[in-house]
């Protein structure tokens, strides 16, 4: 498309973009906030129940390897075989029954000679699987078809781009492509279903800042923070000692312009105005009359007690659903995260933190979703958790490097937990699942775990092929834990 022949309703569509992503710039703060919608064109009518998925995203890469364990005899043999260098940076973790050992767990589908664990700081992550709430996805990774390890070598299948690159797999996890995509599987989602909601603008809600996740081709994510939306300021009451100046300052922001840039950056403030305004009076207040603040966790390292900001955006979260009838919403996608496990360095004492945190928020987040302003919402809200890639089975002296394959987390009533799903990757080195240096080559694709979670949200077979492009390269197209 050339400068000369851009359409009205595309230049809207891109300056559309701009205004959410921030790139107008910091005369416009507010339009950070901002996901606008305009008319959702869905293929899904008629949804009566409520449904929400939560993507909680690791950023830098979770050691897979040490939250959830083999500890069969052989399986712990290669472990403290490869994981421990010397006494100081050995990240190989201690044997169950020692102190601060790795957490038993015993999955209801048995897998033969094997025996498996969880890091000892998800003692929250433990009781939720033994209490079914709870289910481990193994080896799940970016694919465009299924892999073997000989297909890999010879580049004789198309690879996914880009591999061991954060921001490229950050990307290529949320959005199919790397680093510059324009829309995420969650958004496309919410494309799909957000005519079920009466005010569709809030189909899409990140607690965590800019997600590509979240955006689609026709909805655009909603940012909140720990108080939910920021108004904009100065609009209303006295604005430097005049009581006219707010009035006149938002006729300036949100009047209409001949200019197709000034129009659409009206639009946008005008439904940042009038999303803020629906949303803040809906919302019930954090504490114990409304939803319960989160406990603060202790860090395993100090044994202090500190406040969790994962379990604030989660309590952020609960919030919005809680608000879901006077919003009117039936479907909605949120992203949560959480950064620092980029562990090349320290990771022994760092993922200790990591993992405590997670632990603490998820068990704070499925606690409140089970007695939320006095209804059970377990069932109709799932949690899942992603990450750029795995990390290598072989440590660099004190930590780990960049990975493929990873193990990942399910959390709700409507989870069939207290199960790992796929067969438990060989632990050690030079195995068919070893691209190098114990990295694991996935046996599931983000693909096939999406799609799952989009047949469960209540999206068509029809629907699914067209969030998920690749998903028609795999047999297995449902995974069966939820």
């Amino acid at each position: 498309m050339t400068k000369d022949s851009i359409s009205r309703r595309e230049f809207l569509r891109i300056s559309s973009l701009f205004s959410a992503s921030g790139a107008i710039g910091a005369a416009s703060p507010f339009a950070l906030n901002l996901a606008t919608l305009g008319t959702a064109a869905a293929a899904t009518q008629g949804i009566n129940d409520y449904k929400a998925l939560v993507c909680l995203f690791l950023y830098g890469a979770n050691d897979q390897a040490n939250t959830v364990l083999a500890t069969d005899s052989g399986s712990w043999t290669q472990y403290t075989t490869v994981r421990t260098t010397n006494e100081a940076g050995s990240i190989a973790l201690p044997v169950a029954g020692a102190i601060g050992g790795v957490l038993p767990i015993t999955p209801t589908t048995t897998q033969a000679g094997r025996t498996f664990a969880l890091h000892p700081s998800l003692t929250e992550v433990k009781s939720l699987f033994e209490a079914g709430r709870l289910a481990i996805l193994a080896n799940v990774g970016p694919l465009i078809m299924p892999t073997t390890l000989t297909q890999y070598k010879a580049a004789s299948v198309p690879l996914p781009p880009k591999l061991f690159s954060h921001n490229d797999q950050q990307s290529l996890w949320q959005a199919y492509a790397p680093e510059g995509a324009s829309y995420g599987w969650g958004g496309r989602m919410g494309d799909l279903l957000a005519s079920n909601n009466s005010n569709p603008i809030f189909t899409a809600i990140s607690a965590s800042g800019n997600a590509v996740f979240l955006s689609g081709r026709t909805i655009q994510q909603y940012q909140v923070g720990s108080n939910g939306s920021t108004p904009i300021n100065g609009l209303s009451g006295s604005l430097y000692g005049s009581s006219t100046a707010g009035s006149t300052l938002r006729s300036i922001v949100t009047g209409d312009s001949g200019n197709y840039f000034q129009k659409e950056y009206a639009a946008v403030t005008n439904r940042a105005i009038s999303a803020q305004a629906l949303l803040g009076p809906a919302m019930p207040a954090a504490g114990n009359n409304g939803v319960p603040n989160p406990t603060q966790y202790t860090n395993p390292n100090t044994g202090v007690l500190a406040n969790n900001s994962l379990a604030t955006q989660l309590q952020t979260v609960a919030r919005i659903i809680a608000a879901r009838g006077a919003l009117g919403t039936k479907r909605q996608v949120f992203f949560v995260s959480m950064g620092g496990f980029d562990t090349h360095d320290f990771q022994r004492t760092t993922q200790a933190d990591l993992l405590a945190k997670l632990s603490h928020a998820i068990n704070y987040f499925d606690g409140t979703m089970g007695n939320l302003m006095g209804t059970d919402m377990r069932k109709q809200v799932t949690l899942f958790t992603a990450s750029d890639f795995g990390r290598t089975f072989t440590s660099n002296g004190d930590g780990t490097d960049h990975g493929w394959g990873s193990h990942h987390l399910i959390v709700g009533g409507a989870v069939k937990g207290n199960d790992i799903y796929g067969s438990f990757p060989v632990t050690g080195l030079k195995h068919d699942q070893d691209v190098g240096s114990g990295s694991l080559l996935p046996q599931f694709s983000v693909d096939q775990y999406g799609a799952t979670l989009a047949n469960w949200f209540g999206l068509s077979t029809s629907q699914i092929s067209d969030v998920f492009p690749n998903i028609k390269n795999f047999t297995n197209q449902n995974l069966g834990f939820i």
